[in-house]
């Protein structure tokens, strides 16, 4: 696999080695061994999946510890606009984030350590979103913040208008407004 460094240090990009034929192809999706070897050690515990619509916006949500959770985001169907959001207090990188288009055409996944908000966009027709996470799901641990937060001025690759919310997703606060942040000098988001 080859790995990707972003903007962020801590976000990384994960490329598995395709080989294809005219059968079609197969990739090792993950594998603990050489993901803790490149990246770092990570163990995951859930898996998740989502299948969405063009124009779909799904955060940006984030989990609080100790629930807080890492996500290793891969598409099977589709493609999207996968952003992680530095909300470490602290951190050289607060308030910054990255964006990567993931395909299912470029097999690409992303690494979100703990410590970011996460969401996407889809800017396929239809998309399947596979993620797994190195924490369980709390929902009373649940955070978020505004995918439209003025200051971020994160490019979706949806117009404004074609974007598709839950009820939930309209109405979070800005990163400045947010009542939770991490705190970078604490080792609980590693």
């Amino acid at each position: 696999m080859n790995v990707i460094k972003t903007d962020i240090s801590d976000v990384i990009i994960v490329e598995p080695k395709v080989f294809g034929d005219q059968r079609g192809y197969f990739f090792e999706s993950y594998s603990e061994r050489q993901f803790n070897a490149a990246v770092r050690e990570v163990s995951f515990v859930q898996d998740n999946q989502s299948k969405s619509s063009y124009g779909v916006l799904r955060g940006l949500h984030f989990q609080k510890p100790p629930y807080a959770q890492s996500k290793l985001v891969r598409v099977v169907k589709g493609c999207i606009r996968d952003v992680a959001v530095d909300i470490r207090e602290g951190s050289p990188t607060f308030g910054k984030y990255v964006a990567v288009e993931l395909s299912e055409d470029n097999q690409r996944q992303l690494f979100i350590p703990r410590g970011f908000a996460h969401g996407f966009a889809v800017l396929s027709e239809e998309a399947i979103v596979q993620y797994k996470c190195d924490n369980y799901y709390a929902p009373q641990y649940e955070g978020a913040i505004a995918w439209n937060d003025p200051e971020l001025a994160i490019d979706w690759g949806v117009p404004e208008d074609k974007v598709i919310l839950s009820e939930r997703d309209t109405n979070h606060p800005t990163l400045k407004e947010s009542g939770f942040l991490f705190n970078y000098s604490v080792d609980y988001f590693i």
